[in-house]
């Protein structure tokens, strides 16, 4: 504390005691005012009322403080966490006279207010010399503050700070720092109020931590932290007055920049003069500190330890996420504006869900592989990894620095968040490539389709109005032909859907993408929760199958691990809880899980996924071990952009290498197509070792075979009758070769599961009567007991060999109209009758009223 004992407030605080309050306050208010009166004729009297009728004081109040974030840390043997940032809203922090140089409290009482101790809040010397000024002026230029009315000033300028719109902060700002006699007069006499209700030194500590001291720097602890890289305990004469001349000119005597040092320096000398008249320097003590120039050996401007920009090196993506999102954190307000309000009052401890651990492994990785200085390509990789049963965020890396200053920080750093949405500091996203294939597998197993159906994949030309689109707002109608191609130029007449994922074939799914409604692939993906980073709607146009729409890592980290997890998908969190500077803990973001999938339809999709990754096109990602990972990669045209998203039953990471901007292929860059592979790899070794998983479960049968048709053998038909007979069974025909005759080769071959609607590509050649005529026999199989619906009793007839057409027809009695809602109560042929291969079958079904249940359709 500094050596200057309060003395008596003298005869001001006697007077004030005999005469009270009101009486003194007309004197001053009378003289300090007098040209306004002067010029408005108001009488000294009215003058007392409009002072007798303000507020009695003002509360001091807390001044926001610094909120720190921490990550967890397995070698941090105190309670397993790690700071990993300081985040103000205004650079402060608080603390006591104690902390504080005697310099610092003595240049504040000497350059700005030198009967602080003997005043009781308006010091009325001063006020009445103001008051000459002001009537010499003809004006009120002078407002004789004490220390104790700046405070006030400071505490309305702070409060208008925290009002939720621009156009209420700047009005009570222009209110706080008027010149005119309404704000004067109301400063007097809070100042008085506040003198009656706190001590000198509780006074002289607030005027200190809330001062301004330049930009976003407030109180003298952050000050010399600034300028002087110190505590403002260690505040030598010079360098205390230094900080107490910038608080009446924060813009033009602050240090942060040497244009301002002239000023500075002189208003800074008169400080120490001020210190040495009022006793508080020696001579030589004042000789030796006017004599220190304010340049740039005096100056020691510290790094900010504020924000994000000098957060943990880690962990500066994910701070930035962090700060952006305190609108959604409702254990802060009810409201955003009170969230925000809550934010920047500050004192809070945030506990992220970030794991330290698994961030350095997936930093590191980047770090090495991916080069944040190329000149000939924008490049770009980013990775984040979610716990899957709770949305947590694990990790946030990418191979650009953080920096968010006005320069930008060159080549190597970036503002933008690769990681997330354009909402949240992020992209506009980048196109994912095939990854996108597995919203059209879940699609396909939702109608019932199963993984070892054949699809067409001799197609790389498809007319886009084929294609059926029912959203509104997809981008169509689409339009055109739609060309495309295989990775390597595959080409492969047709493929099972299981080897279509696996090998990502391009062809196969577009065959898919044709059977179903482009739309409701889209719904699959936005039950997962999948939306675009620019947050417009998901095109649905044919060529979004392969991966067209522009979506965040985090999106489709969360949407993978949604299937990983029995098809129930979990919001993305950063928050586990928060704690006040009391030790009260308050609630962080809870868990947001609903079920978006059936747990049959997920494990069907997570079969092929897993051969991604075993045997497949992300075999080079696989972490092997006892852990099991599923996966799909992701290449777009020319490899602009290309992905790695997997999942084990715990954890699930997305990894994106491409272009930031523009469209240069990554085959320019040495391992530029397999950087996603090597990323992933590691970090998913670690995440299995920190956390385990557990094998996939095995897909229900009904969605492998699913309702395929096995290819009958139409050897030696004429091409009608091998036209109906492909119709009856649910699929095309279309001669590759030949005019005429009958058929003498085809593809696929007789046996393999097609998925209905598929074609078959014959030849025709010479035949005639004399070929054999002969169709195989069987034995018609009981379709009506028990009760059946039409997808069993089409999959008894298959195996039973008979791949004629199925008519089933509602019963004249039902109820309903839809045979796909019903069960079968009469057939023909009778069961146990011999019948050909190819015979028709009329099936009677009971038609049951309201819509047909779909038991793999998308959980809301």
């Amino acid at each position: 504390m500094a050596n200057n004992p309060q003395k008596s407030k003298g005869w001001f605080a006697a007077i004030l005691g005999i005469t009270g309050m009101s009486a003194l306050a007309g004197v001053i208010v009378t003289a300090m005012v007098a040209p306004a009166i002067a010029v408005t004729g108001v009488a000294a009297n009215s003058a007392i009322g409009v002072f007798d009728a303000l507020p009695e004081y003002i509360d001091l109040g807390e001044q926001a403080e610094k909120n720190t974030l921490w990550a967890w840390r397995s070698d941090n043997p105190a309670d397993g966490h790690i700071r990993i940032a300081e985040v103000y809203w205004q650079d402060r922090e608080e603390i006591p006279l104690e902390r504080m140089s005697e310099h610092v409290i003595n240049a504040a009482v000497a350059g700005e207010d030198r009967r602080f101790y003997d005043h009781a809040g308006v010091d009325a010397t001063s006020v009445f010399r103001a008051a000459l000024g002001n009537v010499l002026a003809g004006d009120i230029e002078s407002g004789a503050s004490t220390l104790t009315m700046q405070l006030v000033k400071n505490i309305f300028v702070q409060r208008s700070l925290y009002l939720p719109t621009e156009e209420e902060r700047d009005e009570a700002y222009r209110q706080a720092t008027a010149t005119d006699f309404d704000r004067k007069l109301n400063e007097m006499k809070l100042a008085i109020g506040l003198e009656k209700r706190f001590t000198k030194d509780e006074i002289l500590e607030a005027y200190l931590n809330i001062a301004p001291f330049g930009g976003n720097t407030y109180g003298i602890q952050a000050a010399s932290q600034r300028y002087f890289g110190k505590i403002a305990q260690t505040l030598s004469p010079a360098e205390a007055a230094s900080l107490i001349a910038i608080v009446q000119y924060p813009t033009t005597r602050n240090l942060s920049t040497a244009d301002n040092y002239e000023a500075n320096e002189e208003r800074r000398n008169v400080i120490l003069w001020s210190m040495w008249q009022e006793g508080y320097l020696t001579e030589a003590q004042y000789d030796e500190a006017v004599a220190i120039p304010v340049d740039s050996n005096f100056v020691q401007i510290a790094e900010p330890t504020n924000g994000c920009l000098a957060a943990n090196e880690y962990a500066k993506f994910f701070c930035d996420y962090v700060v952006r999102n305190v609108e959604n954190f409702e254990s802060l307000g009810a409201t955003p504006e009170e969230r925000l309000d809550r934010w920047r009052q500050g004192g809070l401890d945030v506990y992220t869900t970030m794991n330290m651990d698994l961030q350095r492994t997936a930093q590191d990785r980047v770090w090495e592989l991916v080069p944040n200085d190329l000149e000939t390509i924008e490049l770009g990789s980013a990775t984040v990894s979610v716990e899957i049963d709770t949305g947590r965020i694990l990790t946030m890396a990418q191979n650009k620095v953080f920096n968010d200053t006005e320069d930008g920080g060159g080549i190597t750093a970036t503002a933008v968040n690769f990681n997330t949405d354009r909402p949240y500091g992020g992209s506009s996203g980048f196109q994912v490539g095939s990854t996108y294939k597995i919203f059209a597998l879940l699609a396909w197993l939702q109608r019932g389709f199963g993984l070892n159906e054949v699809v067409d994949a001799s197609q790389f030309e498809q007319d886009q109005t084929e294609f059926l689109d029912t959203c509104a707002d997809g981008g169509g109608p689409w339009g055109g032909i739609w060309e495309f191609k295989n990775s390597a130029n595959l080409e492969i007449p047709s493929v099972s859907v299981f080897e279509a994922t696996t090998r990502s074939i391009n062809s196969a799914y577009a065959s898919i993408a044709k059977e179903l409604d482009q739309c409701e692939i889209r719904r699959v993906a936005e039950a997962l929760g999948v939306h675009r980073a620019d947050n417009n709607p998901l095109q649905t146009n044919p060529a979004a199958v392969l991966g067209t729409n522009e979506i965040a890592p985090l999106t489709m980290a969360s949407a993978f691990g949604g299937i990983a997890n029995g098809g129930k998908t979990c919001e993305p969190v950063m928050v586990d809880y928060f704690e006040t500077t009391d030790g009260v803990r308050l609630a962080g973001q809870e868990s947001s899980c609903r079920q978006s999938l059936t747990p049959d339809v997920a494990a069907a999709a997570a079969s092929p996924m897993r051969g991604v990754v075993t045997g497949g096109t992300g075999t080079r990602a696989n972490p092997g071990g006892d852990v099991p990972v599923i996966g799909k990669t992701g290449t777009t045209d020319s490899q602009v952009h290309t992905w790695m998203v997997g999942s084990s039953t715990e954890v699930a990471t997305a990894v994106w290498v491409g272009n930031i901007v523009g469209d240069t292929s990554l085959r320019r860059i040495s391992g530029g197509t397999v950087m996603r592979h090597d990323i992933f790899r590691p970090i998913m070794d670690r995440a299995n070792e920190m956390y385990g998983g557990e094998a996939f479960p095995t897909p229900p049968a009904r969605l492998q075979n699913g309702a395929g048709v096995q290819l009958p053998d139409i050897t030696g038909l004429y091409i009608d009758e091998a036209i109906q007979l492909l119709e009856g069974v649910g699929l095309k025909l279309e001669v590759q070769a030949g005019a005429a005759g009958v058929v003498v080769s085809y593809e696929p071959a007789p046996g393999t599961l097609l998925a209905r609607g598929q074609t078959v590509y014959v030849t025709l050649g010479e035949g005639g009567d004399d070929r054999d005529r002969f169709v195989p026999s069987t034995v018609m199989p009981n379709l009506i007991s028990p009760a059946r619906s039409e997808v069993e009793i089409r999959g008894l007839l298959q195996e039973a060999g008979i791949y004629g057409p199925l008519q089933a027809y509602c019963f004249e009695g039902s109820a309903g109209s839809d045979t796909a809602n019903a069960e079968a109560i009469g057939q023909l042929p009778d069961a146990g009758s011999f019948v050909r291969i190819d015979v028709q079958v009329e099936v009677a079904m009971n038609c049951f009223a309201g819509a047909a249940p779909n038991p793999d359709e998308v959980l809301e």
